[in-house]
């Protein structure tokens, strides 16, 4: 590697190795309105190229090229395209190319070319690299924990690789390390939705819904947990309405008179398709009441009123919503 930095240090045109080559300048036409202040070593590298990409020279020396290249722009989707071609051409060691993607990650860990390329050589190297696909995913989300290219890629290693076995764990301790992380909540329910070993939504719902609503009484005020409960009733809204652990985190959040705006915003969701309420929660959305709020007997639009007062940067919305109650009825 350091014998190619220095390589790298000494000017294509005076490397004698590419003296045959003649360099195709970039045409910005005769007047360009805005030009570029290319530094010359990228003006050059970028002329050598377009010489071997014109060629098509699937070469050492062209994979060589491609290198720089990427170095001096990662973000050139033709060069990373021309790099496949090549790396294919020459039957290419791909673990040694997934070791310079990574090394190009680094620094550039939401560019779309890097981890395009490395799904494709991950493809071409098959089983043997799910566990180092998954490591290096886990090692880009240490210190971004909401990279979404990173959590693309791993759905997508998960998927066509495998390495379900350890996934459910992983996702219990991004969120026991941070359970506001909702790309940690997106993907737990990605793996009990997908993973071949758990049965499906409704094999793990008992368990999840435990799990959800200790988290939830933890941090009323965490949204996440709220839409993961909706969501392991997934096509199931008689469950939903029906379950009493549901309606039941409701009122138990309502009661602590904090942080329940979700837990109203749930019981109004629980509301509109069907859940017959108790007089207790009558009585906790009527402490929550402001006096200057209407007083009103559906118990619906009544929640509309109160979050209409305490989620005021969606004001609009719960006017919205109490106006489709009003319509309905």
């Amino acid at each position: 590697m350091d014998s190619d930095k220095e390589q790298e240090m000494v000017p294509l045109s005076l490397r004698p190795e590419w003296s045959d080559v003649k360099p195709i300048p970039q045409d910005d036409g005769p007047n360009p309105v805005v030009p570029i202040a290319y530094k010359q070593e990228f003006r050059e590298t970028m002329d050598y190229f377009r010489a071997v990409y014109s060629a098509n020279e699937l070469s050492p020396r062209a994979l060589q090229l491609t290198r720089e290249a990427i170095l001096l722009n990662p973000g050139n989707y033709t060069v990373w395209h021309f790099r496949r071609q090549i790396l294919e051409a020459l039957d290419a060691d791909l673990l040694e190319e997934l070791d310079f993607v990574g090394h190009i990650a680094k620094g550039n860990s939401k560019n779309y070319q890097i981890w395009h390329h490395r799904r494709w050589v991950a493809r071409k190297l098959g089983t043997s690299v799910t566990s180092k696909e998954l490591d290096f995913t886990r090692k880009i989300l240490s210190p971004d924990a909401k990279n979404y290219h990173a959590w693309s890629h791993r759905q997508w290693v998960l998927q066509a690789l495998g390495g379900w076995e350890d996934e459910l764990d992983y996702c219990h301790q991004l969120l026991d390390e941070d359970i506001y992380n909702n790309s940690a909540w997106n993907q737990r329910y990605f793996v009990i939705t997908r993973s071949p070993f758990l049965g499906g939504l409704k094999a793990m719902r008992d368990s999840e819904v435990r799990y959800t609503v200790e988290a939830i009484m933890a941090n009323p005020d965490n949204e996440s947990p709220w839409r993961y409960l909706r969501g392991l009733y997934k096509n199931d809204t008689e469950s939903w309405i029906t379950d009493p652990r549901v309606s039941s985190v409701c009122l138990k959040v309502l009661n602590t008179k904090s942080n329940y705006v979700f837990a109203l915003s749930t019981l109004l969701d629980l509301l509109c398709q069907g859940f017959q309420p108790s007089q207790d929660f009558r009585e906790a959305v009527d402490a929550l009441t402001p006096e200057s709020a209407p007083a009103d007997s559906n118990l619906a639009r009544a929640i509309c009123d109160v979050l209409l007062h305490v989620d005021k940067m969606r004001a609009n919305y719960w006017i919205w919503r109490k106006s489709k109650l009003a319509s309905v009825a």
